[in-house]
């Protein structure tokens, strides 16, 4: 990313964060919260901690521009605009909270991780799935490994409990960090297809946060839908880190095609 002018900057849409011919929503976010940091750069405010994106159009891999907006920089956070635009069109929109992010462990939680088996039990999603009709290239760089439990979509019987859980790891050896947690938070494949439903689940909107810096190592991922109506679907997402620590949370609103009931 090049910055050319008060909050401007160059950026290059790679296409292997792509799910078909799609580029990744988790992954867009991530380089407007680039773009965001580097544009309060120096003011104690290194990580971003909050994202609400609104999807306006798919944006195609190649040149884009990311445009941020200052909004307040205070004593603990943060707050700015940004815009991903590609060919003078809008194509994301977000508004960032940055601060500043430990890794201490939490005065109180809720939460408990999510049960998964041993990561070496789990189903490696590969790059080109069985069966399927589009090649994921996202799985090329993030090492996913879904709950054989929550494969039973595969073989045309789901589950219909509307949960995905899996271990993530970046596949180039990376360490996670606020910005890549922004990519698990969106996680492949859709709870949809838990329900019977395939296809395209479009996001719409996603509201994320960042809690702490992550442990090294493979973080554990849970994707849950709550109500589906109205060809919308929520998807809430939890994201536990390699010492069992609650690392970020999201929930988006997608699109999804609903059978015909009659």
């Amino acid at each position: 990313m090049t910055a050319y002018g008060e909050g401007e900057f160059a950026a290059t849409l790679d296409a292997q964060w792509s799910v078909g011919s799609r580029l990744h929503g988790g992954y867009l976010l991530a380089v407007l919260g680039r773009a965001a940091g580097e544009s309060v750069a120096g003011g104690g405010h290194p990580h971003v901690t909050a994202v609400s994106g609104t999807f306006v159009e798919p944006p195609e891999p190649g040149p884009a521009a990311a445009r941020v907006e200052t909004l307040r920089v205070g004593r603990t956070v943060a707050q700015v605009r940004a815009a991903l635009v590609q060919e003078g069109r809008l194509r994301v929109e977000a508004h960032i909270t940055l601060g500043l992010l430990d890794e201490a462990d939490p005065w109180w939680s809720a939460h408990e991780p999510v049960r998964l088996p041993p990561e070496q039990d789990c189903f490696l999603m590969p790059v080109d799935p069985p069966g399927a009709t589009l090649s994921v290239p996202l799985m090329g760089v993030i090492e996913e490994r879904l709950d054989p439990e929550h494969l039973a979509f595969a073989a045309g019987a789901p589950s219909g409990r509307g949960v995905m859980a899996s271990w993530q790891r970046l596949a180039d050896g990376s360490d996670w960090d606020p910005l890549s947690l922004l990519v698990a938070l969106d996680p492949v494949p859709p709870v949809s297809f838990d329900l019977g439903l395939s296809g395209w689940v479009p996001t719409i909107q996603l509201s994320a946060y960042l809690r702490r810096l992550p442990a090294p190592g493979p973080v554990r991922v849970r994707l849950a839908a709550t109500d589906i109506a109205g060809e919308r679907m929520d998807e809430v997402a939890h994201v536990w880190d390699d010492k069992g620590r609650l690392v970020a949370q999201a929930t988006q609103l997608a699109a999804v095609r609903l059978p015909d009931r009659r």
